[in-house]
C-alpha cells in the first residue's frame, strides 16, 4: 500500500478491506473539508498516484492525481461522510494526456447510510493526446443529506485504459 500523507481517511473498499487512516486539508467558502468529515473508500490505487491526490489542492493540466492500480477495470471511490451532508455542488477533473480513451465517470449518492443510490451524473470524455486532454466538471444538484458519494469510472468504453480522477470537491 502507499504511503500515507497526512490529511486523509482512507480505505480500501471491501474485498482488499484495509483500515489505514491519514488526514489533509481545503478552502473555499461553502467548500467541504472532505479530511475533516469523511472517510475515502477505493476499490485501488497506483502507488505513485493514491487517493490523498483527490483532494489536495492540487487542480488544472499538470495537477497531482489519483489513478486505479488495475487496468481495464472499473474502480470506485466512496466518500463516507461522519455526519449527513447537504451538497449543492460538485467539481471533479480528470485529465489524460498520454493515450486517446473514451473514460466515463458517474456519480451517485446514497443517504441512508449506503444501502441504497441514486444516480445524480453519467458524463464520458473523449481523451485524445492530438486534442482534447483536460476536463474540468462544475455540477449543480440538491442533495439535503447525503450520507455517501460514489463515483464509479470506467477507464475506457472502447478499449485499454487506468481509472484517473485529478480532484474532487464538495460544496453545500
Amino acid at each position: 500500500m502507499a504511503e500515507a500523507k497526512a490529511g486523509i481517511r482512507k480505505r480500501l473498499l471491501e474485498v482488499e478491506d484495509t483500515d489505514d487512516a491519514v488526514r489533509v486539508g481545503i478552502g473555499q467558502a461553502g467548500e467541504i473539508d472532505l479530511a475533516q468529515t469523511a472517510a475515502v473508500a477505493y476499490s485501488s490505487e497506483d502507488p505513485g498516484y493514491p487517493i490523498e491526490n483527490l483532494i489536495d489542492g492540487s487542480t488544472g493540466p499538470g495537477a497531482t492525481c489519483w489513478r486505479g492500480a488495475r487496468a481495464d477495470a472499473e474502480e470506485h471511490v466512496v466518500i463516507e461522510f461522519d455526519r449527513p451532508q447537504s451538497i449543492s455542488r460538485l467539481i471533479y477533473e480528470v485529465e489524460e494526456a498520454a493515450a486517446d480513451r473514451t473514460q466515463e465517470v458517474r456519480v451517485e449518492v446514497s443517504e441512508d447510510d449506503g444501502e441504497t443510490y441514486r444516480q445524480v451524473l453519467v458524463q464520458a470524455y473523449n481523451f485524445s493526446p492530438a486534442g482534447a486532454t483536460f476536463q474540468h466538471e462544475d455540477q449543480r444538484f440538491t442533495v439535503d443529506r447525503a450520507t455517501h458519494l460514489r463515483l464509479t469510472v470506467v477507464p475506457n468504453k472502447n478499449g485499454s485504459g487506468v481509472a484517473t480522477l485529478t480532484t474532487v470537491r464538495l460544496f453545500a
